[in-house]
């Protein structure tokens, strides 16, 4: 509440701008100045008034005179200027007549309280506010922040930051107000649980730890540097301020809305004491009164409103006064204890009792003295007692007080020579004129005494007016007391109660109450909101002697009558047949009961003071006493400076519709410019207030809300984001009222209400459609949040021909496909005019010029660096340039010529089929993106028409198909970057339900079909050609695999082709695949050898072909299973020639090679094994279906595969048998009976005679045995297949074995040759030997063969030993270490 001494600076501010204006010209009428401009003019001719301004040029100021224009001409701009202040001035007259009104319902609200059940509004983003995010987001992304973060969250902040903030659709939202930093959070939180839902479980970490920490992440980065308690400092007051305002608060509001000044509403507050609850509720009844008579002067002169029935005309008298009665209602049910600055707004409870209140009754309905109820509190102080003498200084004294007819209270004890207390007592009484009784005390002495001895007493007789302060009162002694002059200082205050307007001493007269004239104690009671009574009050007394009720009484100033005596002012109360006179004896008193009087009777004449009052104090006081000179003071100075026709205006002679309609527009600017995004939603203080101006000054409900909505359709039209929700509820209220289906029964209905309702519901409804329509930017990204789904409700409900009647779904159904329809072409074209752009920025920064301007920086950089290293002596140039201020321009020169002049001639060249294509893939990427954030943020708000939506969707891509049909037609045949476009767009298409093998799907099928096909074909002839041709010129080298392995294996960053290119020069029409060549990085990564190059050349390509028609995830199920089909039996027929030509290769190779025991294992040999080893192993993957019967393909290669192994290691078994033939043939010449042996044995006898003879025959059986060692250590390193390797060597040792075993039975009734006998031990045993350490099993070791040849050589043995003597020289078919040892 604002301090009427507040203002002391300004009212001497408004004198000297009062003596201002005295000097000043007068005004023409009609075009007076506010004091405000007068105030705030300064420097010469700040004063001119608008009637001065033709003659002004005569007083002349110093400086030559300007020509000045004809007087025609001048005097147009005069008129004009004169016209347009006179506007600005009725339009302050207008505002501050407003202000008046809006203030009252402020002040004294007895209809409406500020609701506590809105949603709350958020902080709304600003075009700066998005800027310094962006920065925020940028720097984390740079690096530049302390913040901790894993790729994937830096991942999705990227993807946020390029998606959402850097997007122009946000941009417009900000621009539009509906903004928040809570809609920015989330979208974030949407945008992220997608991402952590699809990482795989970590033991030990929930993915909702997950998103709670990437949110905080999010909001340290959202907050940057700013302290995050200042900030919930700052959120939890505007919270609060968005909840609740106080009065004050609200004050400040209105004058911001209104455009009214700080000292104008001091002197408007003042001069209708905004602060007297007493005076409102008096304001209150007279426009209630107002109202009421103002219906009936309606229903008398039949001036009504044109309504749609002309039986509403009867029905709008009773809608009028049942309005009234209602806030009598309200009104009569609000506490009379309320007022006081101390007064809540959230308090008030609004009252439920919709009764019509029958004032004649009421009247009729006289007040008992019983029910005049006051209750007063007391407050009595003791402070101190001074003429104690007679006692001792340390006798014991103390008080009592009490009140009369209640309890006693006793202060503490005192030492006479020191008696003070400062003790309070509380009492309650309902005297009206109570006693107060204090007693001083002194404790007794005496042995026999019972009581102590009164010293003294005073009683007292307060009333609500006496003095606050303590003050000293003679005390009554009794005769015998020696201290007669016995002052006690004591303060008894006297509580007012709520229900008490006026109390004091008043001579009265009257016909039936107070018949004598006699000073009486008066009280103004109020019973009730309509209920007041002046009550005469005897001392000691709770009821009122006498009443008067004032019901229909007229207060007013009167002259002083003839015959009574006492009393100085005269007032009187007249009613019909009835006059009570009173009288004061001072004139303030007399203005303060004529103005309580004049609150209670409610009536319309307001008494004027015979006298005006213009000082505060009478007597010159600083300080002003009574409350009447103040409030005459503020109303004198109001009258002053023009506010008096506003305060003293009768309401109801205004048009309050227009009015009503002006403050809420004003407020709805004031709201949607505010720091909150509220959609168009006013905060609870606003719509407290503009509740109470409807319900107080009769404001129709149905054209509130037409307002309303013809504001808020203004807004939305130019761009300002307004909640459909909101419109919804003002639509739907008109709609009931207009229709007659209002919840309250049947109301009246006007034909401008009717004519303005359906010009907004066709506005309403094209500003929906055009929504929908742009609903990727009217709602981006879903947000706000519902406000799509809101919009198609209330389109539906604006489209129903009356409010009870629904509107067909067909129809609905109809426009929104057609809004959609619109919708698909509107996003297309923003989406292509945005990707042409993209497109022109990446041409821009590719163009040759950007690139020579990185090389001249760069040469700059360098040229700096080369100037900022130490010189070194060099010869003196010759004088000229220097060299750096030469190469330079000259190379930037050279780089000039180069770069091609770009004319308009070929700038259209310069778009070749693979740039388009290139464009045409970005462009599908752009389409994706904007088809799943459809699906992500508008799916929800769509869900009843899904179906629309696809059809959408497919109508989005159809437009796309176009430009995508343009870029495939243009490119060269027999080209395959188009794939990538297919694979994109099918791998979205087949994820979506809707979608696939749609339209646009079958669309794209039927245009890459034959481009597959055709590629297919292609690839099988460039495979078939690459194995002849490979085959022929085979050189059988060992290559390192690239197919082993390849998923576990983490990859380098190199860009190997998913499938290999088919060159565009095929000649003979065949395609030519390219040879294949390992890169450089994978030989560290695998070091065994494989098959051949032609080999894995062949499985490479395979795979490729089919992993790449395996990625296309071809839809239509038939044709991707014919292909399937088709490329499995290709690569059965690749693989099978391959390996037949393996074979040949294999058989060719060993023909070539040596039969002796020089032969050793080729590494060409074991990589044919390999490639069949390879080949087994890729015909699993590369020829097998899941499909059944298709099995046969991998089956049938398996057999192949298996026995051209077979008959592999039978050839090389073969060539091992051979090379063992060729040894038993040499041991044959040593057989009994032939020359040789004859010959070699008598040699070998006579040359042991004189030297050491070597073992016979060791080099043959060590040749032997070394080419076996070699062939197993190079077929065991090389070959890559364990299981073929044991079956070649357990062949091996077989074949082996029955070489031997033939040749020894050839030979059963011959004795072997001593030679023949050591040879075949050391052969048989090594043999043995080194095909057990190779791991050939012991039941092929010791085979029945071996043991025939086991026991041949033993028997041969025995006989040698007895036959030779030793000759066999340690050779012996038992197993020694010494051997062992001497063959290692």
């Amino acid at each position: 509440m604002l301090d009427p001494s507040s203002s002391e600076e300004e009212s001497e501010e408004l004198a000297e701008e009062e003596s201002s204006k005295e000097v000043l010209a007068p005004a023409p009428a009609g075009a007076r100045l506010s004091p405000s401009r007068t105030s705030e003019s300064s420097g010469p001719g700040a004063g001119l008034q608008p009637g001065g301004r033709a003659g002004g040029g005569a007083g002349g100021g110093g400086g030559a005179r300007p020509s000045s224009p004809s007087p025609s001409v001048a005097s147009e701009k005069e008129k004009e200027e004169l016209e347009r202040l006179q506007k600005e001035e009725e339009e302050r007259k207008r505002r501050l007549q407003l202000y008046v009104f809006v203030m009252r319902c402020i002040a004294y609200p007895f209809n409406a309280k500020q609701p506590t059940d809105m949603a709350r509004r958020q902080q709304k983003i600003s075009k700066q506010q998005l800027q310094i995010v962006k920065d925020r987001f940028q720097a984390f992304l740079n690096g530049e922040t302390q913040i901790v973060a894993d790729e994937a969250f830096i991942n999705a902040v990227q993807s946020y930051f390029e998606v959402f903030l850097k997007s122009d659709r946000v941009a417009r939202m900000v621009q539009s107000g509906g903004c928040s930093a809570n809609d920015s959070r989330e979208v974030f939180k949407k945008h992220i649980e997608k991402r952590v839902r699809s990482l795989p479980e970590i033991d030990g970490l929930s993915k909702e730890t997950v998103l709670s920490s990437w949110m905080a992440k999010f909001d340290a980065i959202y907050r940057g540097e700013e302290d995050p308690r200042k900030q919930q400092a700052r959120m939890t007051a505007s919270a609060a301020s968005e909840l609740i305002l106080s009065k004050e608060q609200l004050y400040e509001m209105f004058q911001n809305i209104l455009g009214i000044k700080k000292f104008e509403h001091q002197l408007l507050y003042n001069a209708c004491q905004l602060d007297n609850p007493d005076e409102q509720a008096a304001q209150i009844r007279r426009e209630l009164d107002g109202r009421l008579q103002m219906a009936d002067q309606i229903a008398k002169e039949r001036k009504f409103p044109k309504f749609v029935s002309k039986e509403m005309e009867n029905m709008f008298i009773e809608e009028l006064k049942s309005s009234v009665n209602l806030l009598m209602a309200n009104l009569e049910s609000m506490p009379v204890s309320k007022g006081g600055s101390e007064f809540k707004l959230q308090k008030l409870k609004r009252s439920h009792n919709t009764s019509i209140i029958d004032l004649g009754e009421e009247n009729e309905n006289q007040l008992s003295k019983s029910d005049v109820v006051l209750s007063f509190s007391l407050e009595v102080v003791i402070m101190e007692v001074q003429g104690l003498k007679s006692l001792a200084p340390n006798r014991i004294v103390y008080c009592t007080m009490e009140v009369e007819g209640g309890e006693k209270l006793q202060t503490d004890q005192a030492e006479a020579s020191k008696p003070t207390w400062g003790t309070q007592g509380d009492f309650s009484t309902t005297h009206a004129l109570p006693a107060v009784k204090v007693k001083l005390f002194t404790e007794s002495t005496g042995v026999l005494a019972l009581e102590d001895k009164e010293l003294g007493r005073v009683v007292l007789h307060p009333t609500p007016n006496s003095p606050k302060q303590s003050e000293w009162h003679k005390m009554t002694v009794s005769k015998n007391c020696p201290d007669q002059d016995l002052k006690i200082k004591l303060a008894v205050r006297m509580d007012k109660p709520q229900n008490m307007k006026h109390s004091g001493y008043l001579w009265a007269i009257g016909k039936n109450v107070w018949k004598r004239w006699k000073k009486r104690f008066f009280v103004l009671v109020q019973v009730s909101q309509y209920t007041f009574a002046m009550c005469s009050y005897r001392e000691k007394k709770a009821e009122p002697q006498e009443l008067l009720q004032l019901d229909g009484y007229t207060v007013d100033y009167t002259d002083p009558q003839p015959g009574l005596e006492g009393g100085r002012t005269f007032f009187n109360a007249v009613k019909e047949g009835d006059t009570v006179i009173f009288a004061s004896d001072d004139e303030q008193d007399r203005i303060l009961w004529v103005q309580a009087m004049y609150r209670a009777t409610g009536q319309s004449h307001k008494p004027v003071p015979p006298t005006q009052v213009q000082k505060l104090n009478a007597k010159g006081g600083n300080v002003p006493q009574l409350d009447a000179p103040i409030s005459q003071f503020y109303a004198d100075r109001a009258q002053k400076h023009g506010m008096d026709e506003f305060i003293s205006s009768n309401p109801c002679n205004f048009d309050h519709a227009s009015l009503f309609e002006m403050v809420q527009r004003l407020t709805l600017d004031h709201r949607l410019n505010d720091s909150y995004s509220c959609l168009g939603w006013f905060s609870p203080g606003q719509v407290f207030v503009l509740d109470e101006y409807c319900a107080r000054n009769g404001v129709r409900g149905c054209h509130r809300h037409l307002c309303y909505l013809k504001d808020l359709l203004e807004r939305a039209e130019n761009g300002a984001m307004i909640d459909p929700t909101l419109l919804h509820y003002s639509f739907a209220f008109c709609a009931s009222h207009v229709h007659g289906n209002r919840p309250d029964g049947i109301g009246t209905v006007t034909v401008e209400e009717k004519e303005r309702f359906e010009e907004i519901k066709e506005r309403l409804r094209l500003l929906l459609e055009n929504q929908i329509t742009h609903f990727r930017y009217c709602f981006p990204f879903g947000r706000p949040e519902g406000a799509l789904k809101a919009t198609l409700s209330l389109l539906e409900r604006v489209l129903m021909k009356d409010i009870v009647t629904p509107v067909p779904q067909e129809e609905v159904k109809t426009v929104i496909r057609k809004c959609l329809e619109q919708a698909a072409l509107v996003n297309y074209t923003r989406l292509s005019e945005y990707a042409k752009i993209e497109g022109k920025k990446r041409e821009m920064y590719e163009h040759p010029v950007f690139c020579l301007a990185s090389q001249v920086m760069d040469l700059t950089i360098q040229n700096q660096k080369d100037a900022a290293r130490p010189a070194k002596p060099k010869p003196k140039p010759p004088a000229g340039p220097s060299p750096s201020t030469q190469t330079q321009p000259n190379m930037i020169n050279q780089m000039l010529k180069g770069i091609p002049r770009q004319t308009p001639k070929n700038v259209g060249r310069l778009v070749t089929p693979a740039k388009k294509l290139e464009d045409t893939i970005r462009l599908a990427e752009l389409v994706i993106e904007v088809l799943q954030q459809n699906e992500e943020h508008h799916a929800e708000a769509f869900a009843w028409w899904s179906d629309l939506m696809v059809e959408h969707a497919e109508t989005f891509l159809s437009l796309f198909a176009v430009d995508m049909d343009a870029a495939l037609e243009v490119q060269p045949p027999d080209t395959w970057d188009s794939f990538p476009l297919f694979q994109l767009l099918n791998d979205f298409l087949r994820a979506d339900y809707n979608l696939c093998n749609g339209k646009f799907h079958k669309h794209l099928q039927d245009l890459f079909a034959p481009l597959v096909v055709r590629y297919v074909d292609l690839m099988e002839s460039s495979i078939a050609q690459s194995i002849h041709r490979g085959f022929e010129r085979e050189s059988w080298e060992p290559v390192k695999s690239l197919t082993s392995n390849l998923p576990n294996v983490n990859l380098p960053n190199v860009n190997l082709p998913k499938v290999p290119n088919l060159p565009v020069n095929i000649p003979l029409g065949i395609p030519q695949m390219p040879s294949f060549s390992a890169p450089s990085w994978m030989a560290a990564i695998y070091d065994s050898d494989n098959g051949s190059g032609t080999s894995e050349d062949l499985f490479w390509k395979l795979d490729a072909l089919q992993t790449f028609i395996r990625d296309l995830h071809w839809p239509e199920e038939e044709f991707g299973k014919h292909l399937e089909q088709r490329l499995k039996l290709m690569a059965s027929d690749m693989i099978e020639s391959c390996v037949k030509r393996t074979r040949i290769a294999f058989e060719v190779k060993l023909q070539k090679t040596s039969r002796s025991t020089d032969f050793r294992v080729p590494q060409s040999i074991c990589t044919m094994f390999n490639v069949m080893v390879d080949a087994k192993a890729q015909s699993t993957k590369l020829c097998s279906m899941e499909m059944g019967q298709e099995h046969q393909y991998h089956s049938k290669i398996d057999e192949l595969i298996e026995e051209t192994v077979k008959e592999m290691i039978t050839l090389l078994v073969a060539k091992f048998v051979t090379i063992l033939e060729g040894v038993l043939t040499k041991l044959s010449r040593y057989d009994e009976g032939t020359l040789f042996s004859s010959f070699l044995s008598f040699t070998v006898k006579a040359a042991s005679k004189y030297v050491d003879v070597p073992k016979p025959g060791m080099d043959v059986a060590d040749a032997y045995v070394t080419f076996v060692r070699h062939s197993q250590d190079v077929l065991r390193d090389k070959v890559n297949e364990e299981m073929y390797i044991e079956r070649l060597f357990d062949q091996w040792y077989t074949s082996s074995m029955n070489v031997i075993c033939t040749w020894l039975t050839d030979r059963m009734d011959l004795q072997l040759h001593i030679y023949q006998l050591k040879t075949l031990i050391r052969m048989v045993k090594k043999t043995y030997r080194d095909f057990r350490l190779q791991g050939v099993l012991d039941s092929t070791l010791n085979s029945k063969t071996y043991d025939t040849v086991r026991n041949r050589l033993t028997v041969e043995e025995a006989t040698a030993s007895v036959s030779e003597g030793g000759g066999l020289q340690g050779i012996t078919m038992k197993d020694s270490d010494e051997e062992d040892e001497e063959d290692d």
